[in-house]
């Protein structure tokens, strides 16, 4: 492992250099670049996620660490290494303070992996828009987390409004196993749908991207009804002719699937970690469509997977733009001119 204190970044382009040449063999058989954005406190986390998902995709880990964008002097720290901490790849952490946190892109793109595509994941609440920040815009895909902003339902909405096919979700990602269980249950199934119900925790994203599946595969109304207290979706509810196929949550590793007139049956359905989540996103390098019709079914925005795949980067300064922001009001309330006063 090399690290270099207030360095360059083409001092960290020979520095990964010097490391492959070291590594040999290991170097070799990358299959993408997996650029991480992350702020300082979650890094810890990230860095596990993104070395359990290169684990299972050999690939150039590329983790860019902003912080301190009002620092006054630019400052760019980094750790390389291969075969170390971070797993058996390459791997480049940046930590970039001052104004060159707002140009992460000029020291990351020397060290895309030549001839692989590009994934960008924000581990943080993902931008408003992805076009304000050129680490999404050269990227082939863009894996984004609602969960982690303020308010993801709002996150996901604005997803909506910003799609590019290419874009993906974990929100998405992590109902795979939802979707795959009851789509089996459908094989046996020749009566029309009905409406359907799914059971969540309040504000779940996941649970409104199910339900613009369920709407979108089925034509079938969905309601959400929120399960205070809950974690993550409980169970989801779907009439079938005279009965209904009903798949809920037994505990945090299985679900049991019922249908009326037969026994219930459990299957395995685990709450998977953040890294299982980012390595299935890995496996594919296209886009995406049913996760586009998904979203498109739920939030109302129609033929996202038809428009353009191609972003121009949108300069956004927020130095600038706190700058720009009006003054609170410092109004004083004048002094009382009644008659009993004069």
């Amino acid at each position: 492992m090399t690290t270099l204190w207030d360095t360059t970044g083409s001092a960290v382009v020979k520095a990964l250099s010097a490391e492959r040449r070291a590594a040999g063999a290991l170097a070799f058989g990358l299959a993408l670049t997996l650029v991480v954005v992350v702020d300082e406190q979650h890094v810890s986390q990230a860095e596990s996620a993104a070395t359990a998902a290169s684990a299972a995709h050999p690939c150039r880990l590329l983790i860019v660490v902003r912080r301190q964008i009002d620092a006054p002097n630019p400052r760019l720290d980094a750790e390389v290494s291969i075969g170390g901490r971070l797993g058996p790849g390459e791997a480049v952490v940046m930590r970039m303070s001052g104004r060159l946190a707002l140009h992460a892109e000029s020291v990351v793109l020397p060290l895309l992996a030549p001839d692989a595509p590009v994934v960008t994941w924000w581990y943080d609440a993902p931008p408003e828009k992805i076009a304000y920040d050129p680490l999404g815009v050269f990227a082939d895909r863009r894996v984004t987390g609602t969960y982690a902003a303020p308010d993801p339902i709002a996150a996901l909405t604005q997803r909506a409004e910003d799609f590019v096919p290419g874009d993906t979700d974990l929100a998405w990602t992590r109902i795979s196993g939802w979707r795959t269980l009851l789509a089996a249950a459908f094989d046996q199934v020749s009566e029309p749908a009905g409406p359907a119900t799914i059971v969540s925790e309040p504000g779940n994203p996941s649970a409104r991207l199910f339900a613009g599946w369920l709407q979108a595969r089925l034509g079938v109304p969905v309601t959400i009804t929120d399960a205070p207290g809950r974690k993550g979706i409980q169970s989801v509810r779907v009439a079938v002719g005279e009965g209904e196929i009903v798949l809920a949550r037994t505990d945090n590793r299985s679900a049991g699937i019922t249908r009326t007139g037969y026994a219930t049956r459990v299957l395995p359905l685990p709450e998977r970690g953040l890294g299982d989540l980012l390595a299935e996103e890995l496996r594919r390098l296209d886009e995406d469509p049913v996760y586009a019709e998904a979203l498109s079914a739920w939030s109302g925005v129609p033929d996202l997977d038809l428009r353009p795949r191609h972003r121009e980067h949108i300069w956004r300064d927020p130095a600038l733009e706190r700058a720009a922001a009006p003054p609170p009001s410092t109004a004083v309330t004048p002094p009382s001119t009644s008659p009993a006063a004069s």
